[in-house]
């Protein structure tokens, strides 16, 4: 791969794990930022209400990403490390980035132990990644150009070589443009725009 390509999922998955009476299930969810997270692991806990654990590990961004890769683990009252991080290991050893796993845990009754709680989050998390389609993506980069009305034809050629998806344009006497771009092509265009006359570009979150 690309460095500004990266491995996640295509749509919400799910899983299952049990041992000893206690059931492990696992929701796998594509995200794009952290502000996805807590409405997500919120609605299971609203859903899933009389589970004892709904523990969490989360992964977003490439070593290319603006904010580079950020990560975190959750074991919502199990021992520690004894969830999130082994559901964390799953993101990981699968190579998948903009991902959450939720592991909610109904308890049987009988203690697991340190060893077999960690083989449960991890075999709950594992069989919601074999369950999920994994597709390769590209990290983008928001681009806006701004540019008075006589320099359109320049600013469209450049759009129509290097095709960036338009997110949004406006087209009066001062006109404006939000582009995304994949990553390694984002230096070019903006350098190809700013080399039109009368034309402002930035890049955007």
């Amino acid at each position: 791969m690309s460095s500004d390509t990266y491995l996640t999922i295509a749509a919400p998955a799910e899983g299952l794990y049990k041992d000893k009476g206690s059931r492990f299930l696992a929701f796998a969810y594509p995200v794009f930022s952290e502000a996805d997270i807590k409405p997500l692991v919120d609605a299971l806990k609203t859903k899933y209400y009389d589970a004892r654990h709904h523990c969490y590990a989360w992964q977003l961004g490439i070593e290319a990403s603006e904010g580079g890769v950020r990560f975190r683990a959750n074991d919502d009252g199990e021992p520690a490390g004894s969830a999130g991080r082994p559901i964390l290991g799953q993101l990981l050893s699968r190579g998948v980035t903009n991902v959450l796993v939720v592991v909610v845990r109904y308890f049987g009754g009988i203690k697991l132990g340190v060893p077999g709680l960690i083989a449960a989050y991890k075999g709950a998390t594992a069989d919601a990644l074999a369950a999920a389609e994994v597709v390769e993506r590209t990290e983008n980069r928001v681009v806006v150009v701004e540019f008075p009305y006589l320099a359109m034809n320049e600013v469209m050629r450049v759009v129509k070589e290097m095709a960036p998806e338009v997110l949004g344009q406006e087209f009066d006497l001062a006109c404006r443009l939000r582009l995304s771009i994949r990553l390694r092509d984002a230096g070019p265009l903006v350098d190809r725009m700013a080399g039109i006359e009368g034309v402002n570009v930035s890049l955007s979150s």
